[in-house]
């Protein structure tokens, strides 16, 4: 090669170098995956909240960040295969969507951060050691257990005859399997008749009903898995139209029409994650960052449904509401 080759070389490599390192800094200095159990129309919600708390910090996808998401589209199975791409694509941290998504990323990679929101009971579930000390590559905001009985009091204060609760859980997720059994606590305490009816998938939805129908409980709850949340609509259709009270753990089966949600803010909780995705960035380590959880809960009230169903919420319960939908 002579002389003014090798130079033409050398000089289109710089060229190259340069421009892929400005196409780099284009899509972001920073990879953060997203992984989700439920399909990009039923959580992006969630993934924009996480996108509200890192512009708060200074994050902006598209500038100093690029946000590789992937979603399930509620086929359960394919998380672990999600995973493994966004662990191929060497994503600086892993933000994930509740307990399924959280344990797929958890065993595809030891190596890079996860935060995971909306997860309940993450230290009894194995997914870290413990809230103050998460340990390992893992740490993010966790549901609070006790949450489920004060619903089960709130609808037995709306309907003292309450006796019998219909439960709709994921019996393959961990974390909706601890919230049925912190459920059922609760219920023998309340001398409260708790039914649980599984649902794995929408092929179960259906079936569920027909026997929720069946048995005619006084009222309808959900634990707050991810999966179920994402066939909130159908839940909320199938309550009215069965006359039956409900309490959810999610706002958004009350703008859909339930009758009352008691709980911390989901959104608020995947906002919470940016600081963690923040620290992180900035040299922290998962081990060391303390698992958080809601500090501030809230009820809303369905006075539409209410007044459909014949359902008289009494003051004291109407004090305490953060906000009424008339």
């Amino acid at each position: 090669m002579n002389r003014r080759a090798f130079i033409t070389c050398i000089v289109a490599g710089v060229l190259s170098a340069s421009r892929s390192a400005d196409a780099q800094k284009a899509k972001g200095s920073h990879r953060i995956g997203w992984l989700s159990p439920a399909s990009a129309a039923e959580g992006l919600a969630n993934l924009d909240a996480l996108r509200a708390g890192l512009r708060e910090l200074g994050y902006v996808d598209g500038q100093n960040i690029a946000i590789e998401a992937r979603w399930a589209d509620g086929r359960i199975e394919r998380l672990p295969r999600l995973a493994a791409e966004l662990v191929r694509l060497r994503v600086d941290i892993v933000c994930t969507a509740g307990s399924q998504a959280s344990e797929a990323a958890k065993q595809a990679t030891s190596t890079i951060p996860i935060v995971f929101a909306n997860v309940a009971f993450p230290d009894q579930s194995g997914l870290v050691k413990s809230y103050s000390r998460p340990g390992g590559n893992i740490t993010g905001i966790a549901f609070v257990g006790p949450e489920y009985g004060k619903r089960l009091e709130l609808l037995r204060e709306i309907y003292p005859r309450l006796t019998r609760v219909a439960l709709i859980y994921n019996p393959d997720n961990p974390g909706s399997v601890l919230a049925l059994q912190e459920t059922l606590r609760w219920a023998k305490d309340l001398n409260v008749g708790l039914e649980p009816h599984k649902v794995g998938g929408p092929q179960d939805l259906d079936g569920v009903f027909k026997a929720i129908a069946g048995k005619r409980p006084d009222a309808l709850m959900t634990t707050a898995d991810p999966l179920i949340a994402s066939y909130h609509a159908r839940v909320v259709e199938f309550a009215v139209r069965e006359r039956l009270l409900s309490m959810y753990p999610i706002k958004d089966y009350v703008d859909a029409g339930g009758l009352v949600f008691y709980g911390g803010s989901i959104p608020e909780m995947y906002r919470r994650a940016a600081a963690y995705v923040d620290k992180i960035l900035k040299g922290a380590r998962p081990a060391d960052l303390p698992v958080s959880q809601p500090t501030k809960f809230d009820m809303v009230i369905n006075m539409k449904t209410a007044r459909a169903l014949g359902i008289t919420i009494p003051q004291s319960i109407l004090v305490r509401a953060d906000k009424v939908i008339e």
